[in-house]
């Protein structure tokens, strides 16, 4: 969509990670969006020699909402791809589900799991983790990858959102439930005031 040739990814600040069930206002928003993806909490320093059954095993799993959401007017889809980047991966928002530990669950787990996303009561899209590089954990390993050649890491606690499922619609206010099924059976939601 951005003309890329790699994922991009961006910081979030504590504050706007949130667990579910959790409530925003579009008063503190600008334009934002809703994408479902899977959350990974490092349960300890995520490192570059890691498989991705290491990086499971090492992480706590949900099911999340992000809340993309940039400081430009009218920015998607048609936003340049460094003003993305320079706007922290235009990021919002991103609610943690209920976190799964990921010994319980095995790499091929993860392409199985499909999420169904309502808004107050309504389907509003659907998709599949393999929609994220396959699977998002090679999202995960890129990213571990990626932050290693400038000298930083996923230490433990850090969450990471590993990329949507689906083209994501516009948020308004009213209720949405992320309705994952699979291998991670949760629903995760935001209520949006």
């Amino acid at each position: 969509m951005f003309n890329t040739n790699e994922p991009l990814y961006g910081q979030q600040v504590a504050s706007r990670v949130l667990t579910h069930p959790a409530n925003v206002s579009l008063d503190n928003l600008n334009e934002p969006l809703i994408e479902v993806e899977l959350v990974f909490t490092a349960k300890k320093t995520l490192t570059t020699d890691m498989d991705l059954a290491e990086l499971l095993q090492n992480s706590f799993m949900s099911g999340g909402i992000e809340v993309p959401d940039a400081r430009f007017k009218d920015w998607f889809p048609t936003l340049n791809k460094y003003l993305v980047v320079s706007d922290a991966a235009v990021g919002g928002y991103i609610v943690s589900g209920i976190q799964v530990d990921g010994n319980t669950l095995t790499v091929a787990d993860l392409k199985d799991i499909h999420v169904d996303t309502y808004h107050n009561g309504a389907l509003i899209a659907s998709g599949d983790a393999t929609e994220v590089l396959g699977n998002p954990l090679h999202a995960l390993q890129w990213l571990v990858k990626k932050l290693a050649q400038t000298c930083k890491q996923i230490n433990p606690g850090d969450t990471i959102s590993a990329g949507t499922f689906f083209v994501p619609p516009k948020l308004v206010k009213g209720e949405y439930e992320a309705k994952f099924s699979g291998p991670l059976t949760q629903t995760t939601i935001l209520h949006v005031k």
